[in-house]
């Protein structure tokens, strides 16, 4: 061999080996089962968004993402439980709203939203809806808030402290009328009574509800984002129904334990944002759109909303144990 070819082998050759540490490195994760708490029972929605994105991981990572189930203390046990997991990246947390919601509503919560965790990935978002039994005999916003001035009305809400119970506090307080809160006990009770007519009016995810809404069963007054939901778009917002700057939108997102390395955080936001745009249609069916970004678009959004409903919390006089 010739002195020239020998000089390229050995460049080679190191270059390579140069290589390996690294590529060995960026393969690391995940190498066992990674448990992703989510604090609701099975078979929800928050559960279902979770399970089609961690199918997406456990079929590109080649590991399996395991869903575990926490249902308890309003997703308080889950949460305390990832704040205090090791920060190796093999357990993960599966928030909604109420992870922003808790720290002001729960007296005794033991962990810090912002400091105990990484946020990896905003994955959905979604609108309430805000909507009304077919004996009101309203069709807009102006006069539903007439009504409510004229008589007492109800609403319900799947319990104290949910996001659609605080969703009604803030619409209250914005409209300046009185409305009497009745909580339920999970999301289908509350529909069946709005559907009966024990309560008027609920604010509804557009997935369980519009298909009562075709049928007539119940009426659809409003959204409850800024910008009108891309899957009802027929349907005004509230801010543009008079209560200008009106805002709820509901939201899931990934997170990690405060400390994970930035490689895992990276790797675990980059592989959601490839397969999320597979999941548009099974959210859509959910009544949820798909959203991505990176994680400190998330990270600024949990602060932007931890401060919103500590707000809203402060004026429904909201508390629970």
């Amino acid at each position: 061999m010739k002195d020239g070819q020998k000089s390229l082998t050995r460049l080679l050759l190191g270059i390579l080996l140069l290589s390996l540490p690294f590529s060995s490195k960026a393969q690391s994760y995940p190498n066992k089962t990674v448990r992703v708490l989510v604090g609701i029972a099975p078979g929800g929605g928050t559960d279902t968004i979770a399970r089609l994105l961690m199918q997406k991981l456990t079929n590109s990572y080649g590991i399996s993402f395991l869903i575990d189930n926490r249902p308890s203390a309003g997703g308080n046990i889950a949460t305390e439980l990832v704040a205090r997991a090791p920060k190796d990246g093999y357990t993960l947390l599966f928030v909604s709203p109420t992870f922003a919601v808790n720290p002001s509503l729960w007296k005794n919560i033991r962990y810090d939203p912002v400091k105990d965790f990484s946020p990896v990935i905003q994955v959905a978002s979604f609108q309430y809806v805000l909507t009304t039994n077919t004996s009101l005999p309203v069709s807009n916003i102006k006069d539903l808030t007439t009504v409510a001035r004229i008589r007492r009305l109800s609403y319900g809400s799947t319990g104290n402290g949910s996001a659609n119970h605080l969703a009604g506090e803030l619409f209250k307080n914005m409209a300046g009328i009185d409305l009497t809160h009745i909580p339920y006990k999970g999301s289908a009770p509350a529909l069946n009574a709005l559907l009966s007519g024990e309560i008027q009016l609920m604010f509804s995810s557009s997935g369980g509800v519009m298909p009562h809404v075709s049928s007539g069963r119940i009426r659809a007054i409003a959204v409850t984002g800024l910008q009108r939901s891309s899957l009802v778009p027929g349907i005004p917002t509230i801010s543009e129904s008079g209560l200008t700057g009106f805002d709820v939108t509901g939201w899931y997102g990934l997170l990690a334990p405060a400390g994970v390395p930035t490689r895992t955080i990276e790797s675990l936001n980059s592989y959601s944002n490839r397969y999320l745009p597979e999941l548009k249609d099974a959210y859509g069916t959910l009544g949820t759109d798909i959203a991505g970004g990176t994680s400190s678009e998330f990270a600024i959004m949990i602060k932007r909303e931890l401060g919103k409903w500590s707000k809203v919390v402060k004026l429904s006089q909201a508390s629970l144990e």
